[in-house]
């Protein structure tokens, strides 16, 4: 097929959590090409004249657009101007890139239906913190860990107010208060196939040689700062599953009604923590997660036979027509 893949618009000096999107885009682009199609790149602007043009030649579109402007919160703009078209396209539709995108709306969904997740607060008062109480502040609306690091987690309401208005301040949008759960963290890949989700070998992500009084969280420095400390000791483990079935189990039963309750298809990522009682929680829904070819989702499917042009290829062939 006639494959284009459209990408964010990522100016050359961009931070690396926006130059992964150029590099998986190629990556993708590769894998295509030795699959036996005719692949494209292109970088998406939200034009509908262009975008016309643009994919008229194409197939099928392979929707790598994970901003607009530089902002998460309006990658929907994409798959909705295809629809708009009647271009098919790779991943999830607009509705469900933009409800899990609004991380705390994907949260009071997930309560709405039985889902465990942490509790939460939003601004402007963060009502409800209690003064003794761990918490992380998180933008609403963007991924890729923007501005986590250690000094996101806080202890109390005032402290979790003073911290969300140097976010604001430093990358604006929107924060909200999480309530920080001790325990361990799993990342569940789902894939669909034939209709359905099917889930990938899990990872659980170790935290290795931290200090004692460390958080342990997967932040910004752990995702992209290449040969940092936090990046060198954030494992992933997918050894742990044939050892605790129940776990397994659970975790991938939450994963596939996480699935259906947000319309996910094509492909996901469903972000865990598991508290001190074992009770897995929900931390975030991924739509059209990275497929960078070292990033979790290739390494998951990797762990079951799956090699990075297959991977692909799967993908592909579960378009949205």
């Amino acid at each position: 097929m006639r494959v284009l893949v459209l990408h964010s618009d990522v100016a050359p000096d961009a931070p690396p959590d926006e130059l992964d999107t150029l590099l998986t885009a190629r990556a993708i682009a590769q894998a295509l090409h030795e699959l036996g199609h005719e692949p494209r790149l292109a970088p998406f602007a939200p034009d509908p004249a262009a975008l016309k043009t643009l994919a008229g030649n194409a197939d099928v579109v392979f929707n790598m657009v994970e901003s607009v402007y530089g902002e998460g919160a309006l990658a929907g703009i994409a798959p909705a101007m295809l629809e708009k078209l009647g271009v098919p396209y790779t991943g999830a539709n607009a509705a469900t890139i933009s409800a899990t995108g609004n991380k705390p709306l994907a949260k009071r969904m997930m309560r709405a239906a039985n889902l465990p997740t942490p509790d939460w607060s939003e601004r402007p008062g963060f009502i409800g913190l209690i003064e003794d109480k761990k918490y992380i502040v998180k933008s609403a609306t963007e991924d890729a860990s923007l501005g986590l690091s250690d000094e996101s987690v806080v202890r109390g309401r005032s402290a979790a107010l003073a911290r969300a208005e140097i976010c604001e301040k430093e990358f604006g949008g929107r924060w909200f208060a999480e309530e920080f759960v001790e325990g361990r963290e799993f990342n569940v890949a789902v894939l669909e196939d034939d209709g359905g989700p099917t889930v990938l070998p899990i990872a659980e992500m170790r935290f290795e040689h931290w200090a004692a009084d460390q958080p342990r969280i997967v932040g910004y420095a752990a995702k992209w700062h290449e040969g940092s400390r936090e990046e060198a000791n954030t494992v992933r483990d997918f050894s742990w599953g044939q050892k605790e079935q129940t776990l397994c189990a659970a975790l991938s039963a939450r994963a596939r009604a996480a699935w259906d309750l947000f319309g996910l298809c094509g492909y996901a990522r469903v972000d865990f923590r598991v508290d001190g009682r074992g009770n897995p929680l929900i931390l975030e829904i991924n739509p059209n997660p990275s497929l960078e070819p070292s990033a979790g989702f290739a390494a998951a499917a990797k762990q079951m036979g799956v090699h990075y042009a297959e991977l692909v290829g799967r993908i592909l062939e579960r378009h949205r027509r």
